[in-house]
């Protein structure tokens, strides 16, 4: 999420699930023990008061297991259809689109899936997105936000889709622009040569 960065969230994990990796142990475990042990992550005390919740929901209703579900999923504290989404794609290999901030910002800039909220921009990602790209779309579009497609700096000149962005058009420079679209274009068919005659030889 936007509170919780890859860096906080490696620093913490290691440790929590070296110590606690099932709902009971996270139960066991505590509000305030977890809180301390993920204080690197944002938002960390609303976190592990849904974490501990959400753990005890697991054991009381799915016998401690994570319901494959998505409508189950998002009866849990905390969980909302992006993370309802991530743990259908990762944990259980089901081919859906998660729609943070990264890819709400690229599906719009890019004019891939424009949309005034997450679930229409899901949506429209779902229509354009091939069925055998589903499984890693909403990968590889966060990792293209979070490094190429920035909120404030996007860096369109190296941007692999520039010459098919609307956005790209207004901020690339004009000859790089030109340049793509100049390598994409179809090669000229060469033109046949010319039948020449040959010399006359001079007369005596």
């Amino acid at each position: 999420s936007a509170q919780a960065t890859d860096v906080g969230v490696n620093r913490a994990t290691p440790a929590l699930f070296a110590t606690a990796d099932t709902p009971p142990k996270m139960v066991a475990l505590g509000e305030e023990r977890l809180a301390e042990m993920i204080r690197t992550i944002g938002l960390y005390r609303t976190k592990a008061r849904n974490i501990v919740a959400l753990s005890r929901m697991l054991i009381e209703q799915h016998r401690g297991t994570v319901p494959r579900d998505r409508e189950a999923l998002e009866k849990l504290p905390g969980v909302g259809r992006k993370t309802a989404n991530v743990v259908m794609n990762v944990a259980f290999g089901e081919p859906t689109i998660a729609v943070d901030t990264h890819i709400f910002r690229v599906a719009n800039r890019t004019g891939l899936a424009p949309g005034k909220t997450p679930f229409e921009v899901e949506a429209g990602l779902e229509k354009v997105t091939p069925a055998e790209y589903k499984l890693g779309a909403h990968h590889w579009l966060i990792l293209h936000g979070r490094y190429v497609c920035k909120a404030r700096k996007p860096d369109c000149p190296v941007c692999v889709v520039a010459d098919l962005c609307r956005y790209g058009a207004k901020t690339a420079p004009t000859e790089l622009i030109a340049a793509r679209a100049e390598a994409a274009a179809p090669a000229p068919l060469a033109e046949p040569a010319l039948s020449r005659r040959p010399a006359r030889r001079a007369r005596p």
